[in-house]
């Protein structure tokens, strides 16, 4: 077996020390600056690194892949109104049956509920969309954003109507919400994650060839639709399951790709794809770390990152409208 060339072992050996220093972080949130009880500290870190490797998998895996299909790495997969189907689902729980409903009805069965919900809503919109006579991806994103205002409005319309009290409790729902993970839910969802990830793994190549567009990968025999759409449904299983589990993270996943490109040097997806995965463990796992420890204010971590990653958005947008 030939060794790789030094074009191709650099993205290896970027990846190799990215991965050294998200085991180093891994290791100092779960070990470093415990007060109290090890073993109840060390449990309770273990269930909030278990979340953040599902955020980090899901959201950032899936906005590489969304970014590869659409071309574009501006967008997130938020534009399709997942986040807003689900802000729209909380909010008509608690004006329906009130704000005690939220703490009644958490579980697993709840949690595959709405994920299986918002995977329908991305189905039907899929099928709609691409089996009609103008399909396309671009008329996709523009029905996913007018649908995900649409969205929006109402529920921002209900939340108006509902008492101080059911607003502040539907409010812890629709922010990240990583610290307050049910620990019951993690092995379901590293199951599932596991699974997609196995799909990913072996599409590798063909994401490559898609990254080339429509008429490069028919021309060397990929079928685009039928990959176009397996890719959309598993971006719409992981963001969906992802909101489900830990709230809604818009920008997150944008600033995992948009280090990832930057840091791996290499468009091919077997780079970008963990550089992706191990920089968001990082960001979540060191930042919830200097918040808790030296800020004490762990429980702004996907508020700030939500900050930033909409300046971020912003910075890239004006870039590329600069002539």
């Amino acid at each position: 077996m030939s060794a790789p060339s030094p074009r191709a072992a650099r993205p290896l050996l970027r990846l190799g020390i990215v991965a050294l220093i998200a085991a180093l972080v891994v290791a100092g949130f779960l070990l470093l600056m415990i007060r109290g009880s090890f073993s109840y500290s060390l449990g309770v870190r273990s269930t909030m690194l278990g979340a953040m490797i599902i955020a980090a998998f899901t959201q950032g895996v899936g906005t590489v892949i969304f970014h590869t299909i659409t071309q574009n790495r501006i967008l997130t997969p938020s534009i399709i109104g997942f986040d807003s189907m689900y802000t729209l689902m909380q909010t008509l729980m608690v004006f329906f049956f009130g704000g005690t409903v939220i703490s009644n009805t958490e579980g697993i069965p709840k949690l595959l509920a709405q994920t299986l919900l918002m995977v329908i809503f991305a189905t039907l919109l899929y099928r709609w969309l691409f089996s009609g006579k103008f399909g396309s991806l671009y008329l996709l994103l523009l029905v996913g954003v007018v649908i995900g205002m649409a969205f929006s409005s109402l529920s921002v319309f209900l939340q108006r109507l509902l008492s101080p009290t059911e607003f502040d409790l539907l409010s812890v729902k629709l922010f990240g919400r990583i610290s307050a993970v049910n620990p019951e839910y993690l092995p379901l969802a590293f199951g599932i994650c596991a699974l997609i990830g196995l799909v990913i793994w072996r599409r590798r190549h063909r994401l490559d060839v898609l990254l080339l567009g429509r008429d490069a990968a028919t021309a060397v025999g990929v079928n685009h639709r039928r990959e176009l759409t397996i890719m959309l449904m598993l971006i719409a299983v992981m963001v969906s399951f992802s909101t489900a589990l830990v709230g809604p993270m818009t920008f997150f996943g944008f600033i995992v790709a948009t280090l990832a490109y930057q840091v791996t040097g290499s468009h091919r997806h077997q780079y970008v794809l963990p550089m992706a995965f191990l920089l968001g463990i990082i960001t979540l796992a060191g930042g919830q770390f200097i918040l808790q420890n030296i800020f004490y204010a762990g429980g702004f971590l996907t508020v700030i990152i939500e900050f930033v990653g909409g300046i971020l958005f912003l910075v890239l947008l004006l870039r590329k409208g600069t002539p």
